[in-house]
């Protein structure tokens, strides 16, 4: 059985493969190994992770049994959208998709920011599985970006958003 939790430096390394594994398994088939080497590297080293861990108005989770990580998720209060939390990430391994854990790691995140009355997140218009997932947790579209992530990056993605309700 697999416990959320909030992450400390000790996990870093193992989010970082956690991250990298998924992104090859999910994302390769529409960019090319290459395309996700390089932003494996540059979103995912441990010094960026690490960032985050320290980020204010930040939440930053792993799915732990005591043995292995099997899932993380990351979220923070918006800084140019009031009452807003992005939801940066939350990824699961393959080998444990579909028993729940991304869905115990979301209902964590969802309660961590009392201020924020919607949540925000982007996602690959071809990543159907995660599309599938966010639109059962309540999302909708409620736009588009040419660069997921960061101004450079050149993935396009959906913008789905949330209300929460407190």
């Amino acid at each position: 059985m697999f416990f959320v939790r909030t992450a400390s430096e000790r996990d870093l390394e193992k989010v970082r493969a956690l991250l990298v594994e998924t992104w090859h398994a999910t994302y390769d088939s529409f960019y090319g190994v290459d395309k996700v080497d390089k932003l494996t590297a540059r979103w995912h080293s441990v010094d960026a992770l690490r960032a985050r861990l320290q980020k204010k108005n930040a939440e930053f989770v792993v799915a732990d049994n005591g043995r292995e990580i099997a899932g993380m998720g990351f979220a923070a209060m918006s800084d140019t959208r009031p009452k807003t939390v992005i939801l940066h990430q939350l990824y699961v391994l393959p080998k444990f998709q579909r028993q729940g854990i991304g869905r115990d790691m979301f209902a964590e995140l969802e309660t961590c920011f009392p201020d924020a009355d919607r949540m925000r997140l982007e996602v690959e218009p071809e990543n159907l599985h995660a599309l599938a997932f966010y639109r059962a947790h309540g999302f909708s579209e409620v736009g588009t970006t040419p660069n997921c992530g960061d101004e450079q990056s050149g993935i396009p993605a959906l913008i789905l958003e949330k209300h929460l309700v407190r």
